[in-house]
């Protein structure tokens, strides 16, 4: 067992390592515009996703359940779940260059478990009776989509504030004019939103019900629980304007940033800030 745990925290390591090595490709590509740079930093991230995968794969022999009840834990599947919809992604759309927008976040995930977290707080334990339910896992599965394709829109709506303040002062010299087109980032970003939408709002519900299992109630109105509906609520209000009013380009960029920000808030705020029912998670 001592083993497995060794291999694990290896595992971890090399994770790290995979994704701060894409992330400085991929800032490197976009300073000096290298395709070489591009292609490895690609597969640094293959390489990340692999042994991230394992890891939980390892995590899961080693624990007996499935990895996603504590802070560690959700950090390592919130990590994965960017990376791979950045592979998904990248693949789809041909935009490289969002890799140094989007990698970075993957990357700092895990230097936060690795520097500030309690390596004590890391240790698998056993569950709590709150969480031996199945719902727990489809509730944070889809939280993990969800949150990857929000931080990929994250990624999206900062360039795409970058490259239209260019547009509008006339001067894309440099890294700005290597961005794709402001129209291109916008409708890029729409879909990423309007395809983790739908995940979070099954996030929502799933959570709802493990609640009920878990402490007789759907709905409590816990810190993170109003939180997720803040989160919910501003996607829903950049979707609800897109449709009805045609709302693009910056106000549109601007609430696909803030909504990320919110869902930075629904974890680490939350969970390191606010005490309620997730305590837990800490």
């Amino acid at each position: 067992m001592t083993d497995m745990v060794a291999q694990e925290n290896l595992l971890f390591y090399i994770t790290f390592a995979a994704y701060g090595l894409a992330t400085f490709l991929y800032i490197g590509f976009l300073v000096i515009r290298n395709q070489s740079l591009a292609r490895i930093g690609y597969y640094s991230i293959v390489i990340g996703v692999l042994a991230n995968t394992a890891a939980l794969a390892l995590r899961a022999i080693v624990a007996g359940y499935v990895p996603l009840t504590n802070g560690y834990e959700f950090l390592l599947a919130f990590s994965w779940g960017i990376a791979s919809v950045y592979l998904f992604a990248e693949k789809k759309y041909q935009i490289p260059v969002a890799g140094a927008f989007v990698v970075p976040t993957a990357w700092l995930i895990l230097a936060y478990v690795a520097v500030l977290m309690d390596p004590a707080s890391r240790a698998a334990r056993p569950l709590m009776p709150a969480l031996q339910s199945n719902w727990l896992t489809y509730h944070v599965i889809t939280a993990m989509f969800s949150y990857g394709a929000f931080a990929f829109s994250f990624g999206v709506g900062i360039m795409y504030l970058w490259k239209k303040s260019a547009e509008s002062r006339e001067k894309q010299r440099g890294v700005v004019a290597f961005l794709p087109s402001s129209e291109k980032l916008d409708e890029i970003g729409y879909r990423l939103i309007a395809i983790g939408f739908p995940l979070l709002t099954l996030c929502i519900i799933t959570g709802a019900i493990w609640a009920e299992y878990a402490w007789g109630r759907y709905w409590s109105w816990d810190p993170k629980e109003t939180w997720s509906l803040i989160t919910w609520l501003i996607y829903a209000a950049y979707l609800h304007a897109r449709f009805t009013y045609g709302w693009k380009g910056n106000r549109a960029a601007w609430m696909a940033v803030i909504g990320f920000l919110a869902v930075l808030f629904t974890f680490f705020g939350v969970n390191y800030f606010l005490s309620g029912l997730h305590s837990y998670a800490k």
